[in-house]
């Protein structure tokens, strides 16, 4: 199950909101934003979804909680993909569609914090039908106590009813994957990873013991710092509930509380990767920088920005280009960074190449990557206080001086691409590998680019059409004999411009060389290559 789009009327924060274009790969959502900008309202039309009628009649009937103006109905729909959908609304006479499954939606709210376990569990949960759920997202969740219990019930019950298997092999089976899950969060460091070690349920009018491992030191739950307690109440629930909910959206409100930075990046890759099934979807709302930068690095995530909108009239969003640097402000606003990296030039270069720049410890330099080559240039017309370095793809030598000379913060490759220089006869030649024939490489390339010469021009115009820096009428070049005849060229430096190493050469060729990227950015060759181009910023 997984959400495709939302739409809004009257609900809360929003006049009219539409939520449009979610991949079905989107595992993770991350909606960013400043607080009160609505991202929490997003939650209350799942738990309304989720709760379509109960003891008072229909859920949205609560007006003075969901609707935004009391005079007009409130409306909401969630299509998923799959052709599913959900309508509720307020409306006298107007139909409502529901899913009928019970564990369509599964939530937390951000008041779960437990500092100190008190609570002795006396009643009955329906678990299938999340009967201990918060009603609004205003209440709070009180589910870690029914999760200890739930889980201490099912040890006891297999200690009594398994055969052939110790009490001690039962228990390691119910400790052993929070414990794993914990050092994939935590780390492997003995100091600071935290262990757990028992769980003793709610004994004659006693609240529950749980026991942990830190170091050489036994701990006591009440004793583990506010973060620990928050990872460890959000692991036993899923823990504790996920093999009930394996078609279903979750979403849990301020995920990263009481956390610090890398500990939010491990977090939440440790929770989107090993404990949401693969059918369902996790929503949460941050404004945390190591959630964002999770969301950034993962192909399974998209990312909602909620800022700087006026919800007072229709607005509709769409998943943000994840890497685009405005996502950042929320956590570190840009004048920060700036200061941060006060004496540093700041370089945006494309397709998140910027781990491999980096590898290259270029002096007061520091890379960042983005998305492509559109998202780079916004960015450097924006604010001049970015450097850009781009690809030249398809751009004249006569453009790339044009447009160098009039944004001096922006460089544009000699090459086509970042993989030219990479796979660079001279670059390859550096690492003297016994396998490699230089010139032997040069004529598998001319080879590869008159096979696909057809197709390069093909591709000329049609990439040329999608650059942003070519819209200026000024710039642009009509005649594209320059570079098509280079490509005719099979002499290695007038055609090695244009051709591209990244699509166009079959890696195929090089395989028995066993190289990887890393050591090919490392060479002479390619940083002075690149110090060179830098340095004229």
């Amino acid at each position: 199950m997984k959400i495709k789009g939302i739409e809004l009327k009257n609900f809360k924060r929003f006049t009219e909101l539409k939520i449009s274009d979610i991949p079905k790969s989107a595992k993770l959502v991350l909606m960013t934003g400043v607080n009160g900008s609505g991202k929490s309202c997003i939650f209350d039309v799942f738990e309304a979804s989720s709760t379509t009628k109960d003891g008072e009649g229909f859920a949205l009937k609560n007006k003075d909680y969901y609707g935004k103006n009391h005079e007009f109905p409130i409306n909401v729909k969630i299509n998923f993909h799959g052709n599913e959908f959900i309508t509720l609304t307020n409306q006298t006479g107007v139909d409502i569609e529901i899913i009928e499954r019970v564990n369509v939606f599964y939530g937390r709210s951000s008041l779960r914090q437990v500092p100190q376990l008190k609570r002795v569990i006396d009643k009955k949960i329906d678990f299938i039908k999340d009967s201990d759920r918060p009603r609004l997202y205003i209440n709070r969740d009180e589910r870690f106590e029914n999760d200890i219990d739930k889980i201490t019930k099912i040890f006891l019950r297999e200690v009594y009813t398994s055969k052939g298997i110790t009490v001690d092999e039962l228990a390691n089976k119910y400790i052993s994957k929070i414990n794993q899950g914990f050092k994939r969060i935590f780390g492997e460091n003995e100091t600071t990873n935290l262990a757990l070690i028992s769980i003793i349920p709610s004994l004659e009018g006693n609240p529950p013991e749980i026991k942990f491992q830190k170091g050489i030191s036994e701990i006591h739950y009440d004793l583990l710092s506010s973060g620990e307690k928050e990872i460890f109440n959000i692991i036993l629930n899923l823990y504790s509930r996920t093999e009930i909910y394996q078609d279903t959206i979750y979403f849990i409100d301020e995920l990263d509380l009481h956390l610090n930075t890398n500990l939010q990046y491990a977090l939440l890759k440790e929770i989107v990767e090993n404990w949401i099934p693969e059918n369902c979807q996790l929503w949460t709302a941050s404004h945390s920088f190591g959630f964002i930068e999770y969301a950034r690095d993962s192909k399974q995530a998209t990312i909602l920005d909620f800022d700087e909108r006026n919800f007072d009239i229709p607005q509709v969003l769409f998943p943000s280009i994840k890497n685009n640097l405005d996502i950042f402000e929320i956590a570190i606003p840009k004048e920060t960074i700036f200061k941060l990296f006060e004496n540093k030039k700041i370089i945006l270069c494309e397709n998140l190449n910027d781990k491999f720049f980096n590898l290259l410890n270029i002096s007061n330099t520091i890379f960042v990557g983005v998305k492509n080559s559109r998202d780079l240039f916004i960015s450097i017309k924006k604010d001049e206080k970015y450097f850009g370095l781009r690809d030249r793809d398809f751009l004249t030598d006569n453009e790339k001086r044009k447009i160098e000379n009039k944004y001096h913060n922006y460089k544009i490759f000699d090459f086509y691409c970042f993989e030219n220089y990479l796979f660079h006869p001279d670059n390859l030649a550096c690492l003297n590998l016994p396998k490699f024939d230089k010139q032997e490489y040069i004529n598998e390339i001319v080879k590869q680019k008159n096979k696909k010469y057809d197709e390069i021009l093909l591709n000329l115009k049609l990439s040329r059409n999608t650059y942003e820096e070519l819209k200026d009428d000024k710039i642009k070049d009509k005649d594209l004999t320059s570079i098509i005849s280079s490509l005719k060229s099979d002499k290695l430096s007038n055609f090695y411009s244009f051709f591209n190493m990244k699509d166009k050469f079959n890696k195929e060729y090089l395989q028995n060389l066993e190289l990887n990227t890393e050591q090919l950015v490392k060479t002479v060759w390619f940083k002075n290559r690149i110090k060179t181009i830098i340095t004229q910023l």
